[in-house]
């Protein structure tokens, strides 16, 4: 089921989102082909959460797709699925990659918006995914928007950037800065409990520039 929804704001008109509504097919076509979405997926059916039916879900940052259909694959119960970018070229490229899948027993909605500025209510999800949007904001703020839309007891699941010769490259190609792994988690433990530091295999193409942080809040 797909719910459309746009919402913008003067924050939506950040240099980031521009960036990315010139380089959405080209950004979809690296990810595709570098096998990040497999190890996503990967991840999410070994480390399962005990997510109830009907859990509400926010992709934070979704870019072009790749992790909201590694959800829409992995998560074993039906769930709302919120995929939310600042993009509009990156929101439209995930709509039809989604539709493309055959996966429909989620809801899936998408949503232009501001990670700084998210339009929930407090605890509103019960599961928040980000991967390739803290990097464009300072990390507390970000965490702080982030943890007051997150349910008690709800998991965060943040995918940094760690530092690397194939980061280095991915901060000039994508115009983002990394921050430090000791930054990450003094900011995590901030506001979360942190569960899990998972870190991939080495021959998995997606260690080569992240890591998986499972946080719960208290």
């Amino acid at each position: 089921m797909y719910e459309a929804q746009e919402r913008t704001n003067g924050t939506a008109e950040t240099s980031a989102g521009h960036f990315y509504d010139r380089i959405a097919r080209f950004y979809n076509l690296t990810f595709k082909l570098n096998g990040y979405g497999r190890s996503l997926e990967r991840y999410l059916r070994t480390h399962p959460l005990p997510l109830n039916t009907g859990a509400r879900v926010l992709d934070a940052g979704c870019g072009t797709g790749l992790l909201t259909i590694a959800l829409l694959k992995a998560l074993a119960r039906a769930s709302h699925i919120t995929a939310l970018d600042l993009s509009t070229s990156s929101i439209i490229t995930a709509r039809r990659a989604v539709a493309e899948t055959s996966n429909t027993k989620h809801q899936i909605s998408f949503l232009q918006a501001n990670v700084l500025n998210l339009p929930f209510g407090d605890g509103h999800f019960d599961f928040i995914v980000t991967s390739g949007a803290l990097e464009y904001v300072p990390l507390d703020e970000g965490m702080s928007e982030l943890a007051r839309v997150l349910a008690p007891g709800g998991y965060f699941l943040h995918l940094p950037v760690h530092p690397s010769p194939t980061t280095s490259m991915l901060e000039w190609m994508f115009h983002f800065k990394s921050h430090s792994p000791h930054e990450v988690m003094e900011n995590t433990m901030r506001y979360f409990r942190v569960v899990d530091h998972h870190r991939f295999p080495i021959l998995d193409p997606i260690s080569w520039s992240k890591t998986a942080v499972l946080a719960q809040k208290a």
